[in-house]
């Protein structure tokens, strides 16, 4: 039976964001190459050849899985954190947790990098998937949160084995280029979601009573920025410090300017989980046509978006966007009651930084996932507002969580979702020449678009099996 809310329970909407992030991620990275509309890639990675022009303007749907990944991370620190201080007192060992998270994000973007088929080995073989398989086994054993059915000394032997396991593999295992194990070979996504989980999540700590000084250490985010993009200036000179090749790398901190945003959207969503589910219930059949319309309009601002800045019809996506916030706030302003006044509040936010990323477009030559413009953070935290708004109406108003069921459970088993992909899907259809097979038959553009969504929609069906059996991967 469905749960009719996420009142108490989670915030399966956040779950929704994070899971549509990272299998959209997935299906960017399976669909075949060079041969799609350009709007299906980077916008800045356009197809044939994928070279990376930095000077093209707008962005795709490809260009939202990062930022919104990224604020669904900062929205979940208030929900996970808040649990932990006692007295309104950061204890000392919250700390120590949030430190030990980041080093363990840190070696899963070095390790998850250095087991991938495609950077074991140029022409991938049986024993090439073999390695990887067994990297994905070895990581299991890490990352696994032991069941209580697990003694301890059993989960510690599992966990130990799973270390000297992947150092011993890491030790022997020899890459294309003739190099062995480096530091500097890591996936720069996790590598990002380290270092601004530790810092968002610390700037959580000592501003969740304060907004106003959370934005404050924004405004000084979009200092450093612009005194870093600068022609000169000590700003930039203390940034040029940093070395290269580094899984740390203060450029990262960038990216603060979505997670903070998302950790004020997770202080929102605290208020609205312990709302009474029983007013939704009681106003069903008097706001359904409402709520109906205003998921619509959700779906539309991002749609509108991607369709107007990717045509660089700017002017025309600005006005239909704030006919859209006109049209949603008529909808929202009549439904009264504590569930819908949170979600007029995350209305707001969202309203604020969807226009604040359009009145900032122009600035930067105009907005773009890479080099990321000031646009783009806050744009997209809009969008990743809207969807949250979205997905909670399909939830919590109509309690139909099964339709975004597959995206909810990537969502709340996120690391295994991301090295699934490579490491689980990849080798085994490789095992057993289904990959040849594919290649072979799916030859067309809408064909190879189509063997990309099979690939994804395996890995989410594969994903759901661990989350219904309760396997999480925590670090």
């Amino acid at each position: 039976m469905e749960e009719k809310s996420t009142t108490g329970i989670r915030s399966y909407a956040l779950d929704a964001l994070r899971g549509f992030a990272i299998l959209t991620m997935i299906l960017s990275g399976s669909i075949s190459f060079g041969n799609l509309p350009a709007w299906m890639y980077h916008a800045q990675v356009p197809p044939p050849l994928h070279k990376f022009i930095p000077s093209i303007p707008g962005i795709t749907w490809v260009d939202l899985v990062f930022p919104f990944f990224l604020f669904a991370m900062g929205a979940a620190f208030p929900l996970a954190l808040s649990k932990k201080i006692k007295d309104d007192k950061v204890p000392f060992n919250l700390i120590l947790q949030i430190f030990k998270r980041g080093l363990l994000l840190c070696f899963f973007a070095i390790v998850i990098q250095h087991i991938r088929p495609n950077v074991l080995s140029a022409t991938p073989d049986v024993f090439t998937w073999l390695i990887a398989l067994l990297g994905f086994a070895l990581l299991f054993l890490i990352f696994w949160r032991f069941p209580d059915s697990i003694s301890k000394n059993v989960g510690l032997s599992l966990r130990a084995t799973g270390w000297i396991g992947i150092v011993l593999l890491l030790a022997l295992v020899t890459y294309p280029d003739g190099s062995g194990f480096k530091m500097s070979r890591f996936d720069i996504i996790i590598a990002v979601l380290a270092e601004v989980s530790v810092f968002g999540s610390l700037i959580w700590l000592f501003t969740r009573k304060n907004w106003m000084l959370r934005l404050g250490i924004m405004a000084l985010v979009v200092a450093i920025r612009l005194s870093h993009n600068s022609g000169e200036g000590f700003v930039k000179d203390l940034a040029m410090l940093q070395p290269s090749g580094w899984v740390v790398n203060v450029h990262f901190l960038k990216y603060l300017l979505i997670v903070l945003p998302g950790t004020i959207a997770g202080d929102i969503i605290i208020k609205m989980m312990k709302t009474d589910s029983q007013v939704i219930i009681d106003t069903f059949n008097e706001y359904k046509v409402n709520a109906a319309f205003l998921a619509v309009f959700m779906v539309g601002f991002i749609v509108l978006s991607l369709v107007t800045l990717y045509n660089r019809w700017v002017w025309q996506g600005f006005v239909g966007g704030i006919a859209l916030c006109a049209a949603s706030w008529v909808l929202l302003k009549d439904m009264k009651g504590g569930y819908y006044d949170i979600l007029k509040e995350v209305f707001k936010w969202g309203v604020f930084w969807f226009i604040l990323g359009f009145m900032l477009e122009p600035f930067e030559g105009g907005i773009k996932k890479d080099h990321s413009t000031i646009s783009y953070y806050f744009l997209t935290s809009g969008l990743a507002l809207f969807f949250i708004i979205f997905a909670s109406i399909v939830i919590d108003f109509f309690r139909k969580k099964s339709y975004l069921g597959l995206l909810i459970d990537s969502g709340q088993n996120p690391m295994i979702a991301y090295a699934g992909g490579g490491n689980i899907i990849t080798p085994i259809i490789g095992i057993f020449g289904i990959q040849t097979l594919m290649n072979a038959w799916f030859t067309t553009p809408f064909l190879g678009f189509l063997r990309g969504f099979l690939f994804t929609l395996a890995l989410a069906y594969i994903v759901k099996l661990f989350t219904r059996y309760k396997i999480f991967w925590r670090s």
